[in-house]
Formats: structure tokens, C-alpha cells, sequence
């Protein structure tokens, strides 16, 4: 196998690895997903999947770097995302109680904005793409399982891949891409079988939604 198709691999396991596990960005994928139809999962996804291309930008471009030396902008981002993801939450609750599934293709941008401002404001995407993002950036090496969630420390080590190629660029964010369009089509899939689907996700993307915003208000608080 060449180095650019390993590269181009790893760089696809690494952006559905990255995009996959449960959080405040699926929750919404999923919110939109069952309750207003693929197209609007779909907007979501992009909206989330286009911070990540801003921070890439901001990466390259060397800019990004300095917001790592802004006293206190840290806890502003912890407060205001936690804000936006109570916010997001009542709304998911109120949609889940009045949950219908639809198959139709909604037009309504609210899950794009949704899951857009939430990534702009979540200290750990930020956090991620000053770390592990500068690194795909630069030539060296990543350990491409050690930041997968819970289940990193017992992968470190054994898929390792060149950093600063075009090929894992462009592969991570096909990863990505990949998630953003099978996700939600798995969840209308399931809403088309089981009726009390859409309430049950939207219920759930509440709860997680919520979950998070309480963590990232006391994470704020605690950096006052």
C-alpha cells in the first residue's frame, strides 16, 4: 500500500473517529435528523463540520495560535457555549413533546446555526485544533487512535501515520464528510420503523445537550 493512500486512509478513521461519539454535535445532527428529515441532519452536520474548516484555515494561516494567549477567553467560551447548549436543550425538549417524524426535506437552517455557533464556542473543538490540529498541519507523526475518546490510552500505539500531507488533509475531513451524511440517514432509517423514535432522540439529545452545558457553566465558573 502507498503512503498516500495509508495517509488518505488514516486520515478518514481519524475524522469519523472524531466525529462519531456521543456530544453536544450529534445531539443536534440527531434533534434535526428525526424530527424535521435527512436534509435538515444533513445542514447540521455541515454547520458543524464548516467550524471545523475555519479553525483549519485559522491553523494554516498561523492565526489560531494566538488565541491560546488570550487571558480569559477560555472561560468566556466555556460559559457562552454552556449558555447555548441549555438554550438548544429546551428546544430539543420541546420539540421531543411534540415530536412527529417526518421524511420530508425541511428547509429550516436552524440546525445548521445550531450546531455552527456551538462549535465555534466548544473550548474542546478550539482546544483540539491548537493541539492535534496544528500537528496534522506540520510534517511529524500521529498517533491516530490515541485521541479517540475512552478508548485512546488502550489504542496508543498501534496505527501511527505521517502528519502534514495533503492525502490525511484531505481524508480527515472526508471522514467527516462521511459521518455528517451516513448519520443522519441511519436515524431517518430507524424513524421510518419505529414510531416512538423521534420523541425518544429528541428526548435524549436534550438530556446530552444539557449534560454538557452544565459541565462547560461549571468549568466556566470554576475559571472566574
Amino acid at each position: 500500500m502507498s503512503a498516500t493512500l495509508v495517509s488518505l486512509t488514516a486520515g478518514v478513521v481519524f475524522g469519523i473517529a472524531l466525529a462519531a461519539p456521543p456530544g453536544p454535535m450529534n445531539a443536534i445532527i440527531a434533534e434535526e435528523s428525526v424530527l424535521r428529515g435527512w436534509t435538515a441532519g444533513f445542514k447540521a452536520g455541515v454547520g458543524a463540520m464548516l467550524a471545523d474548516i475555519l479553525f483549519f484555515l485559522l491553523v494554516f494561516a498561523g492565526v489560531a495560535t494566538l488565541v491560546d494567549s488570550i487571558t480569559g477567553l477560555e472561560t468566556v467560551l466555556y460559559l457562552l457555549g454552556g449558555l447555548l447548549m441549555l438554550v438548544f436543550a429546551l428546544d430539543a425538549w420541546r420539540g421531543a413533546r411534540d415530536a412527529a417524524f417526518t421524511d420530508g426535506d425541511d428547509g429550516d437552517a436552524r440546525g445548521f446555526q445550531k450546531a455552527f455557533a456551538l462549535s465555534i464556542t466548544n473550548p474542546y473543538q478550539i482546544g483540539f485544533w491548537l493541539t492535534v490540529g496544528v500537528g496534522l498541519v506540520q510534517p511529524g507523526t500521529l498517533d491516530v487512535f490515541a485521541h479517540l475518546p475512552a478508548l485512546g490510552d488502550a489504542l496508543t500505539g498501534t496505527f501511527l501515520v505521517e502528519t502534514g500531507s495533503l492525502a490525511l488533509l484531505v481524508g480527515f475531513f472526508g471522514g467527516i464528510a462521511a459521518w455528517v451524511v451516513i448519520y443522519p440517514a441511519a436515524l431517518v432509517q430507524a424513524g421510518r420503523r419505529v414510531d416512538a423514535f423521534a420523541p425518544f432522540v429528541a428526548l435524549l439529545s436534550g438530556i446530552v445537550l444539557a449534560g454538557f452545558g452544565l459541565f462547560f457553566l461549571l468549568m466556566g465558573l470554576i475559571g472566574l
